[in-house]
């Protein structure tokens, strides 16, 4: 009897599909690797199980990263199963090939990268011995509920629908990889010129994300901090005949002034002084309310204390809508702005909320309506929430549920419902089925969704605005009143209507106002915020507001540079690149994150920064989609950009790139002179380098994009012979560091440097002199690793010190050992562990009692002495175990709701690496050369 296979992206979908399959298809008997009865085979990947690769011939390896195998443009892609996914594919296209097999059914993701993922498995079942030649349907997802699988299985789509979206999926994967495998090797092929190998990443969409961020971080670094003065008065109403008026009770612009009877008995408020006549203009510090001059903000003041003025007043009623349900990115920047986590974490979060709990609708979604048919569904999802007895708090959204059904709030609103914003997904709501036990993180994000999903339905919330102006001898003040009349959607997040007391002090037609107090307040400006995951995801979405072309503006109009399902994974792979930290919640750029941009800059290949060019893809793979581009014309474009990446890079012939290069605050180790940065090294620049030098790098001033400056008379100003690298064994020194390594001769340990093999690891940089040259170089301390004369480890006696617990790893004990806390596994031979973590972390010392807690409790006690490297604040965090990435990591400070934000995997404690050895174990590639490259 023939059969159909029906291939999921997942286990638990198939699961899933089994489960709503059973009542109608009948029981199935469960295999090893699939699920089967008379009329269907169910069986999954596990994500991705084939990739693509360039045929043999094409294929370079990293130790041969040269320009003489660049470019790679292969004539067609060869697949390859990844390693860990092997046997799981093995089993996937054994079903395929079964004769009794003779149907497929793609149950992959609805979307571009679930096509893929089966299209990809199919074409390498169809490359092995026989040409597969059965027909396929698609089954197309929006709920993973019982009923939801079974209307899919009624309304499969053909594979003729499909073939335009597996044009595009095949075609945005190839271009992908040409452009970031060509980018990618020619990029560090280039940096890699003079020894080593600096792995420099480059991609359609992680490159455009990192020049927001640089972008963002230049204005940061180039801001110059301007004083100015605001003015804040406090004025009086007289009291009338029998005038029952108060001072009100918190309302916005009230002046609590306990104690003074005569204030409470006529009524305060404050205002705040304003030019009436400001106008914005290019200056983006410049705001109405704002003094330049301290002399002018004070005679304001003097001219106004004591005096009395008149006010007119104006008030009138405004409304706040709901926000919209929520997509993919704007549930991850809410998750991060409210409970810190991370997009990653989210989409894990949400993931299982679907997947394992069935109480999410896909959350891989890029839409935040709803398709016009599912009013129904919406009432009844209400209905269950209204009844449920939903865990914990949860409980508290049955009465707001109750209230909407009773109301008849559930309409059928284009804000809500729209089938033209519907594309793959619809937005994410919570399912029919009530969750039974979620746990601590899953309840919180699913409190999110829920009471959106409700209050998108209630009413606007109300407001009445008052604005009121105080004229005092011709200077303008004002006050702005907002009180709460009805909260409407507002009621599910538990805000109430205000009384009267919430409204200003009223102030009667023809009354004058006595000014009480006045007060000039010196403030500063201050630079643009660092960007958070939150924001960074904000930016992300709407990078198609930064092109200037509206058709590839309007392409992007809804994607922006990525996909809500693969934003986090370029946040974490950025992190992953060293490109850019986590410091508290901000994501701050590296040295290497300047350096690239400066590179694409200096190589006139800046549209790889832009997003442009994610824009220009995504409107030609929409065209594809709908059958108006061929997959051959794309392609054909992608390859020869790919080429020009290369020849650029290839081709250019200068000793330096141009840029914004930095003088050092810390003088040149041999003699005392300036040195400067160029786009490869440090270099001394001797005494007369000092002529025109402005501060350290705080504001990035230009040195000439890296040529010597010129010292007094004209000449070019030469040092001593000073030159060390900028990357070390792959790894950009910072700034901040590399005035520390030349003032202290030593700085470390410090992660992120790379073998020559690719191989990452961590050491103490020393620069000693060495008396050949006359000169300093920099050396590699790989710490103190009991290593004896030949390089091999010996044992060490622990006895009569004490052990402060036992090795998370491997239950050994833990002893003090130079500059770590170290398991004696991992420095006394035989070496069979790594375990080690600092006495100090980012300045916080690490006691004896808290490695000791650490180790018992996998947490230590609230610190508050840690630094950040890159912005110099102090910030407070426990140190605690991470089982899954087996290292510290930081837990941070309690939020003002006194709950501790969890743990990150990323968000690891930057644990000194070793203690210095005894004898200094130099790296070839690395010392510093005599003169500047």
């Amino acid at each position: 009897m023939s059969k159909t296979l029906i291939i999921a992206e997942k286990p638990s979908v198939a699961q899933d599909i089994v489960r709503a399959l059973t009542p109608v298809a009948g029981k199935f008997d469960k295999h090893d690797d699939h699920f089967e009865n008379e009329r269907y085979v169910v069986s999954s990947a596990v994500g991705h199980l084939v990739e693509i690769k360039a045929p043999d011939e094409y294929d370079v390896k990293r130790g041969k990263w040269s320009f003489a195998h660049l470019p790679v443009v292969p004539p067609h892609f060869d697949l390859a199963p990844i390693d860990k996914a092997k046997s799981r594919l093995n089993a996937v296209v054994k079903l395929v090939k079964r004769k009794d097999v003779t149907a497929l059914i793609n149950a992959c993701d609805a979307g571009r990268e679930g096509e893929l993922i089966f299209r990809l498995i199919v074409q390498y079942a169809d490359n092995l011995k026989t040409p597969l030649a059965k027909p396929i349907q698609r089954l197309w997802l929006q709920s993973m509920t019982p009923q939801a699988i079974r209307d899919g299985f009624d309304h499969l789509r053909s594979d003729k629908q499909m073939l335009g979206l597996a044009d595009a999926a095949r075609s945005r994967s190839e271009a992908d990889w040409l452009v970031g495998i060509n980018g990618t090797r020619a990029m560090t092929a280039f940096n890699s010129r003079d020894g080593g190998f600096f792995l420099t990443t480059v991609g359609r969409v992680q490159t455009p994300t990192l020049s927001i961020m640089v972008e963002r971080e230049e204005k940061i670094r180039k801001h110059v901090s301007r004083d100015y003065w605001e003015i804040k008065a406090g004025f009086l109403v007289p009291p009338g005949p029998g005038d029952a008026r108060s001072a009100p009770q918190g309302g916005v612009g009230a002046l609590g002034r306990p104690g003074d009877p005569d204030a409470a008995a006529a009524g305060a408020y404050e205002g705040k002084w304003f030019d009436p006549k400001f106008k914005k203009d290019e200056d983006p510090d410049r705001r109405a309310d704002r003094l330049w001059n301290e002399r002018d903000a004070q005679a304001i003041a003097d001219a106004v204390l004591g005096k009395t003025g008149t006010v007119t007043e104006e008030a009138k009623p405004s409304n706040s809508t709901c926000p919209g349900l929520y997509d993919l990115t704007t549930l991850q920047r809410e998750a991060n702005s409210r409970f810190g986590f991370s997009a990653k974490t989210t989409l894990s979060i949400a993931q299982a909320l679907y997947e394992k709990h069935k109480v999410l609708t896909y959350p891989r979604t890029d839409s935040r309506h709803l398709p016009e048919d599912y009013l129904a569904t919406v009432r009844d999802t209400f209905g269950m929430i209204a009844s449920e007895d939903l865990p914990g708090p949860l409980k508290s959204l049955a009465p707001h549920a109750r209230k909407g059904l009773a109301e008849g709030y559930i309409k059928p609103t284009k804000r809500v419902f729209d089938n033209s914003k519907v594309s793959d997904h619809f937005a994410i709501i919570p399912t029919l089925l009530a969750p039974k036990s979620l746990s601590e993180i899953e309840a919180k994000l699913y409190d999110l969704v829920v009471k959106r999903f409700i209050a998108v339905f209630y009413p606007a919330a109300e407001f009445m605005v008052t604005t009121r102006i105080t004229i005092v001898e011709s200077h303008h003040f004002q006050t702005n009143g907002k009180v709460l009349v009805n909260p409407g959607w507002l009621a599910v997040y538990g805000k109430e209507a205000q009384d009267e007391d919430a409204n200003l002090v009223p102030v009667k037609a023809g009354e004058q106002v006595a000014n009480e107090h006045i007060s000039v307040n010196a403030l500063k400006t201050k630079p643009p915020a660092r960007y958070t995951e939150a924001t960074l995801l904000s930016a992300m979405e709407g990078a198609g507001k930064l092109i200037d072309d509206d058709e590839l503006r309007e392409a992007m109009a809804e994607k922006g540079l990525g996909t809500p399902a693969t934003r986090a994974q370029v946040i974490e792979g950025l992190i992953a690149e060293k490109y850019i930290l986590r410091e508290g919640r901000e994501l701050c750029p590296t040295a290497k994150a300047f350096q690239l941009m400066t590179l694409l800059r200096g190589l006139a290949i800046e549209d790889l920064t832009k997003p442009e060019l994610t824009g220009n893809w995504e409107h030609q793979l929409a065209e594809m989609e709908h059958g108006r581009l061929s997959r051959e014309a794309f392609m054909k474009d992608i390859a020869a950009m790919a080429e020009r990446i290369v020849r650029k890079a290839k081709e250019y012939d200068r000793d330096t790139i141009p840029g914004d290069y930095a003088t050092l605050a810390a003088p040149c180790p041999n003699c005392g002179g300036v040195v400067k940065e160029n786009y490869r090294r440090f270099t001394c620049m001797g005494a007369a380098g000092a002529a025109g030098a402005g501060p350290s790098q705080a504001g990035r001033p230009p040195s000439g994009g890296g040529a010597a400056t010129a010292a007094p008379g004209g000449s070019v100003p030469e040092g001593c012979g000073f030159s060390m690298t900028k990357i070390p064994a792959g790894r950009s020194f910072e700034l901040h560091e590399v005035e520390t390594f030349l003032r202290e001769h030593k700085v470390g340990p410090l992660e992120g440097f790379r073998s020559k093999a690719g191989w990452p690891f961590s050491a103490e940089l020393k620069l000693v002199r060495d008396d050949e040259i006359h000169n300093w170089k920099l050396e590699f301390d790989f710490g103190d690793d009991a290593k004896g004369a030949d390089g091999e480890a010996v044992a060490i006696d622990f006895s009569g010190q004490p052990s402060f617990g036992a090795c998370p790893k491997c239950k050994g004990h833990v002893y003090e050992h130079g500059s770590n806390y170290a398991c004696e596994h991992a420095v006394s031979a035989p070496v069979t562990c790594d375990f080690k973590t600092g006495k100090i972390i980012l300045t916080q010392p690490v006691s004896h009692e808290q490695v000791t807690k650490l180790l018992a409790t996998g947490k230590t006690d609230l610190l508050d002495g840690f630094v950040s490297n890159r912005t110099k604040r102090k910030f407070k965090a426990m140190l605690v175990w991470d089982e899954k990435e087996g290292k510290v990591g930081f837990e941070f400070a309690p939020r003002g709701d006194g709950k501790v934000i969890p743990a990150r995997k990323t968000a690891a404690a930057k644990t000194a690496a070793a203690a210095p050895a005894k004898k200094a174990a130099p790296a070839k590639k690395a010392a510093a050369r005599k003169k500047a490259a």
